[in-house]
């Protein structure tokens, strides 16, 4: 069941950050008993474990649109990724998890792009691409879109600022199709239904 995994998870973050000393909890399901207690101590506010419910319907609704989750330290989280301390637990990945292992560079940049800067970047994006980088960028207007389109043929990551049913903007919607079907990955942290906010963009 998801409770036992995402316990897992917790233990092996918290194993992760204690230099390989064992967690201080002892079973998966008093790990996930402190979670919110240990969120308010390094002041992250409240925190609220989902229900056994809430998790399987985020399970049924990643399944409908084609994606799964990747949890910090499953084989195909990525590395440089996992290397960070604010490293998401869990991610929800679409298309290719394979994207996510190739070296890569992130090109983003303003919304409202002039015809210069665009073009830049979609030269830039071309030859990172050829010189084998999968592009990350955040499927915004401007910069992004140009990135993301100039790398569709050698590899291109979309790191959505909302949950994958809640696509920003809705006019990148083909794109990130295109992305998906082409070789490349969508990924987020934010759960099914997530609207994305300014702050939650790369």
């Amino acid at each position: 069941s998801d409770r036992p995994r995402a316990a897992r998870l917790l233990l092996t973050c918290r194993r992760r950050r204690s230099s390989g000393r064992p967690g201080p909890h002892g079973s998966a399901a008093a790990a996930l008993d402190a979670l919110p207690e240990l969120a308010r101590t390094a002041g992250r506010g409240r925190l609220r474990i989902p229900s056994a419910g809430e998790a399987a319907r985020e399970i049924e609704a990643a399944g409908r649109c084609g994606a799964r989750f990747v949890a910090w330290g499953e084989p195909d989280y990525p590395r440089p990724l996992a290397a960070i301390d604010t490293a998401p637990p869990l991610i929800a990945v679409r298309g290719a998890v394979s994207a996510l292992a190739r070296p890569m560079v992130a090109i983003v940049g303003s919304r409202n792009a002039s015809a210069a800067g665009a073009l830049f970047a979609e030269r830039l994006a071309a030859d990172l691409g050829a010189a084998g980088f999968v592009v990350a960028s955040g499927l915004a207007r401007g910069i992004d879109t140009g990135a993301h389109r100039a790398a569709l043929a050698t590899g291109t990551v979309a790191v959505l600022a909302g949950g994958h049913d809640r696509v920003y903007p809705d006019a990148n919607r083909p794109l990130l199709e295109r992305i998906v079907a082409e070789g490349g990955a969508a990924v987020t942290e934010m759960p099914f239904g997530w609207e994305p906010r300014g702050q939650d963009f790369p």
